[in-house]
């Protein structure tokens, strides 16, 4: 299986709800983030014209468009932290998360949402998002049957 992977970096601040640790409160992570695509090909011999799976270019433009806007810069708190911490409902950088956001949570918010951009016949086959240099969490999809 032919594959290509784009890396892309955002910076963004989170706190964990209910979590017994420091990582209840506030603070930031430069995430690193791995999107690998594959489609179909050939058997055997080259990538037919123009010769690639899928241009760079293109799949950092729906990466960019589809995560690092949304999240780069962003403070990233689910709905049962702001609940119990009204008080910063109103900043402007807030993203309300449907659940908490942990790496593992933010890979199938991420998941979703590029799916739902790639071209035709472009599958996702792994996404994987750094939190720190030495923690990340991995996305598979184990339908890829290309």
């Amino acid at each position: 299986m032919l594959q290509i992977t784009k890396i892309v970096r955002f910076e963004m601040a989170h706190a964990i709800h209910g979590y017994a640790g420091g990582c209840k409160n506030i603070h930031g992570h430069s995430y690193i983030l791995h999107v690998t695509v594959t489609a179909p090909q050939q058997k055997e011999g080259y990538v037919k014209a123009p010769g690639y799976l899928l241009d760079f270019k293109d799949l950092k433009r729906i990466i960019t468009a589809e995560v690092v806007k949304p999240f780069d810069h962003m403070l990233v708190l689910s709905k049962a932290f702001i609940e119990e911490n009204e008080a910063i409902k109103n900043q402007d950088n807030l993203f309300v998360f449907d659940a908490e956001p942990t790496a593992e949570n933010l890979l199938v918010y991420i998941q979703q949402a590029l799916q739902l951009k790639m071209p035709d016949k472009i599958k996702l086959n792994q996404l994987k998002l750094y939190e720190t240099s030495d923690s990340y969490a991995v996305w598979t999809n184990d339908d890829v049957a290309y």
